[in-house]
């Protein structure tokens, strides 16, 4: 899993990038084929935005939140995006056992 991160309009700490970094790390035990990771952090106004962009194969998964805090920004965006990993797997799992019924029926007849 490749990881890069981007801030714009301010310098970020490094203890702000190791806790991005080690909270879209968390994701890597609900999906193991994750290719790419972008972390965009951003300050808009008086909020402060995490955007977070995972690659999968095929897949696209975009998820962005807005708080007054940057850490609780990140936080609640790797949240969201464990369960929109988590219906994804589940999507692929049904898809998967759709064709093997498909394919048993044909065999059959």
């Amino acid at each position: 899993m490749r990881i890069s991160f981007t801030a714009r309009h301010f310098k970020p700490s490094e203890r702000l990038k190791e806790f991005a970094t080690s909270e879209v790390a968390r994701l890597k035990k609900y999906y193991d084929d994750i290719l790419d990771v972008d972390i965009i952090l951003d300050y808009v106004k008086q909020e402060q935005v995490a955007e977070i962009v995972v690659k999968v194969y095929g897949q696209r998964l975009t998820v962005e939140e807005k708080s007054e805090d940057m850490y609780k920004s990140i936080s609640l965006a790797v949240d969201k995006l464990e369960r929109k990993l988590l219906k994804y797997k589940e999507k692929l799992r049904k898809f998967d056992k759709e064709r093997i019924v498909e394919n048993i029926e044909t065999e059959i007849e």
